[in-house]
């Protein structure tokens, strides 16, 4: 059994087990949440699709710790000026276990 659920604009799809990064969510490590936006959910045969989502479904998970991605490096210049900036990002995420998907 897999579902796609939505959340932070993203959509991921997921089974029970799987660990998964969101984007950062108001919540501490250790607590249970729901997603709510469930856009598809496959049982084996029987496949319910949404419009836009599916009444009644949602995925249970539980929140493992926040972290921080990879560096991204934001390099910019302007050509004959001697102006350079170097400056880096690094995005928060949130890592998620799902426990089970309900229908």
């Amino acid at each position: 059994m897999f579902a796609i659920v939505e959340t932070g604009g993203k959509q991921y799809k997921v089974k029970a087990g799987d660990v998964i990064e969101v984007e950062l969510l108001p919540v501490a490590p250790g607590d249970t949440i729901e997603l709510g936006r469930v856009l598809l959910v496959a049982d084996g045969d029987e496949v319910k699709v949404g419009t836009p989502v599916v009444t009644g479904a949602s995925v249970k998970a539980t929140v493992l710790q926040e972290t921080k991605g990879r560096k991204e490096i934001v390099f910019m210049y302007r050509p004959k000026k001697r102006i350079r900036q170097k400056t880096g990002h690094r995005q928060k995420y949130t890592q998620l276990r799902v426990d089970e998907i309900v229908l």
